[in-house]
């Protein structure tokens, strides 16, 4: 076991008990037990199984890892997988750690592969609301689900304050935009990952709230309820970020549609005049007696012809918008 806690009549005990207890401890009234571990061995894991009785098909999910948030119900336990989500601003990755969840009447029992879950959070969180440990593995169920999802909120908070500095980004004057285009796509996945996570904790949460486990009191449905509307509006925040960060890809494409057919317009502008001067000084070239042919003056004609018209073009395009 890598951390553990016993608590009795709803007080905390003991951070730390061995494995060799658990049997002893169990039998004893009004006792309830955390039992953490990280990385275990098969043998490791299914002797803590064969001491709380867990289904063998649990146990290979709790082991083999990698399985999607869910809630499955056993004659004597709850099996529960969810996952903790922790945005790094640097490199704009979600990164998400797993954790497998034992519910039985006299303890609970998480399983993880490293050391990426945050059990200090979690303890605090237990120490903070110790008043509601006498609701036994109900308090210790719904700490462990609050810190996950209170994880969630921070996520797709930071998330949310990525994305305005994104949209400030997308109509900056000094536009940057391979920079707006690689933040986009590595934001969406951020959501797309955090949208996997978090959604399905609805049906994880909803037999729990609806009060078809026996394991949660009536005081602590309150609690659990607060966790529920929580799940709900980071499914909707998540939902409304994906549309917003879809909504900035769109633009940012529009913006350079409307940019490149600026440069066309102001390339044609310019190809306009410089027209001017080649059509006349080709007419000009003509080797055949025109109207001041083999004289100054046609020369000053042509010169004042080019000057004239190309300005007056440049000034008309200029009026328009073009140049």
């Amino acid at each position: 076991m890598n951390t553990s806690r016993l608590y009795r009549n709803g007080q905390l005990i003991s951070g730390k008990f061995d494995s060799n207890e658990i049997s002893e401890l169990i039998q004893e009234p009004d006792v309830c037990l955390w039992i953490d571990l990280q990385n275990p061995t098969e043998a490791e894991l299914q002797h803590i199984a064969d001491e709380f009785g867990l289904h063998e098909l649990a146990v290979a999910d709790a082991f083999k890892g990698r399985q999607r948030p869910k809630l499955d119900h056993y004659d004597t336990h709850l099996f529960i997988n969810a996952y903790q989500t922790l945005f790094n601003r640097e490199t704009y990755e979600l990164d998400v750690a797993e954790v497998s969840i034992f519910v039985t009447d006299k303890a609970l029992i998480t399983v993880r592969d490293d050391d990426k879950f945050d059990t200090n959070k979690l303890q605090d969180r237990w120490d903070e609301s110790a008043a509601l440990a006498k609701n036994g593995v109900a308090f210790l169920l719904w700490g462990l689900l609050d810190v996950i999802v209170d994880g969630y909120f921070d996520v797709v908070q930071q998330l949310d304050e990525e994305i305005e500095n994104l949209e400030d980004l997308l109509f900056a004057e000094a536009r940057q935009d391979l920079v707006i285009q690689k933040k986009s796509y590595e934001l969406r996945k951020a959501l797309v990952i955090l949208r996997r996570n978090a959604t399905p904790m609805r049906e994880v949460l909803n037999p729990i709230v609806r009060r078809d486990i026996q394991v949660i009191g009536n005081e602590m449905a309150a609690y659990f309820q607060d966790i529920y509307d929580h799940v709900m509006r980071v499914s909707d925040w998540t939902e409304s970020l994906r549309d917003l960060v879809t909504t900035l890809l769109e633009t940012n494409l529009t913006i350079q549609g409307n940019r490149m057919n600026l440069v066309m317009k102001k390339v044609t502008s310019w190809a306009a005049i410089i027209a001017v001067p080649t059509a006349i000084t080709g007419f000009y070239g003509q080797n055949v007696p025109y109207p001041g042919f083999n004289a100054v003056w046609g020369f000053w004609v042509s010169t004042g012809s080019i000057v004239v018209i190309s300005v007056s073009l440049y000034f008309a395009f200029k009026r328009r918008d073009w140049l």
